[in-house]
């Protein structure tokens, strides 16, 4: 499942949102993500952080390991659960940027699936809800969210 869309910010400050799971990260999931804890570091890499998303009526506990494989451009979230991972792609665009957000999650059966798409409409909604917590004004989106998968 992926989710892709235009913010009207600079790459480099829309990716240090995204990373700081302390201040920033929380303030921009919808109501389907509650429980929000940091349990480990808060910024990037080295995170860890656990939540319960509800979709389609069924819970689920998740706890993400943060990792950088791109630092200030790639940030992947594993759960240590589950084979979900959720990768965060920034890349500059003029004086904004493009930000994708991938799920996976091997084996999801049709209620997984449910799980792993509203995760992912949750993480594009994200881009646009960043809110400029520390950006000089709120981030906007110059185009629509594309869900795939």
């Amino acid at each position: 499942m992926v989710a892709e869309r235009a913010v009207g910010a600079p790459a480099e400050q829309v990716y240090r949102l995204i990373a700081d799971y302390d201040r920033h990260h929380p303030r921009f999931l919808p109501p389907a993500f509650s429980q929000f804890r940091v349990e480990a570091g808060g910024v990037g890499a080295g995170t860890v952080h656990s939540f319960k998303m509800t979709a389609g009526g069924r819970a689920r506990s998740f706890r993400m390991r943060v990792d950088e494989p791109e630092p200030g451009r790639v940030l992947t979230e594993s759960d240590e659960r589950s084979s979900t991972v959720t990768t965060w792609v920034v890349t500059p665009d003029g004086p904004g940027c493009q930000v994708r957000v991938e799920t996976r999650w091997q084996g999801a059966g049709r209620r997984d699936r449910r799980v792993v798409r509203a995760t992912v409409r949750a993480a594009g909604a994200a881009a646009v809800v960043c809110r400029g917590a520390g950006a000089a004004g709120p981030l906007r989106p110059r185009g629509a969210a594309r869900l795939s998968g």
